[in-house]
């Protein structure tokens, strides 16, 4: 393992870059009056004072409650709201966040200099204005998951791990490199940690194996470069499989179809 100079200082760990290059973020603005039986909801809302707070359900289902930050509070209208999908590799990332964010947006100024132009976009639409929310959502959504790993917002799963000061750089080296040939023994020197203590704490703190993390972020980028048009033979060799027949026997378990059979989704 290379190590840096004296004078060079230590790269620092770039925990989210890897993912959001994977990701794919819709937004569609939503009618004020059937905001909150919404799904996947951004929310904005206003009091007398024009103080502002953000509550975001990236995972919330048809059919469940509302949380209470996702209602309106007294004194409060609803300024805005959209509906969020995310899609692609490290979609898994978006599923281990809370069930429900809420944000003072005076207490997180990084968050609200993204909400207030999303918000005007809303209140005055204009031309353009759908591909400015598009927009401005994705940045709203990746600091929020970066708000999420500073405050420490989950303690279980794959955010919890980015969270983890040891495990987070295993895992960013399965993000970034997914077609080395890791080892338990690779992933652990990576994080700086024997055998034994990388395993038991990643299993206890992502909730599955090594092994099993990097065999489904394999296959979760695969299937999105699959969405792209790629390849079947490039994807397997982009994504560390030793060859075509194993990466489409390990799709197929996964997913239950073929590469090739996901791709003619795309090209038909």
């Amino acid at each position: 393992m290379k190590t840096a100079s004296a004078c060079t200082p230590p790269r620092r760990l770039d925990r989210l870059s890897a993912l959001i290059e994977r990701f794919r973020i819709l937004a569609q603005v939503i009618q004020l009056d059937d905001a909150i039986e919404e799904r996947g909801g951004l929310f904005v809302f206003r009091n007398a004072e024009g103080r502002m707070r953000l509550a975001f359900s990236p995972n919330r289902q048809p059919g469940d409650i509302p949380c209470d930050s996702e209602r309106v509070q007294s004194g409060e209208t609803l300024a805005a709201a959209a509906r969020i999908s995310v899609s692609g590799a490290g979609d898994h990332l978006i599923a281990a966040l809370p069930k429900c964010i809420a944000i003072e947006l005076d207490d997180a100024p990084d968050i609200a200099a993204v909400v207030l132009p999303l918000v005007a976009e809303i209140e005055r639409p204009r031309c353009g204005g759908q591909a400015v929310v598009h927009r401005l959502s994705e940045i709203v959504v990746i600091r929020l998951l970066r708000h999420a790993l500073e405050t420490g917002a989950a303690d279980f799963g794959a955010l919890a791990g980015l969270s983890h000061p040891r495990l987070a750089r295993a895992i960013v080296a399965i993000h970034e490199h997914p077609e080395t040939a890791w080892s338990l023994e690779s992933l652990a020197e990576e994080a700086g940690m024997s055998r034994t203590q990388f395993a038991v704490s990643f299993k206890d703190t992502v909730g599955m194996t090594p092994g099993a993390y990097l065999s489904n972020w394999r296959l979760d980028m695969a299937r999105a470069e699959l969405e792209g048009g790629e390849q079947v033979g490039k994807v397997a060799r982009m994504c560390g499989f030793a060859s075509p027949a194993a990466f489409s026997r390990a799709f197929a378990r996964r997913f239950g179809h073929t590469p090739k059979a996901e791709r003619r989704k795309v090209v038909a």
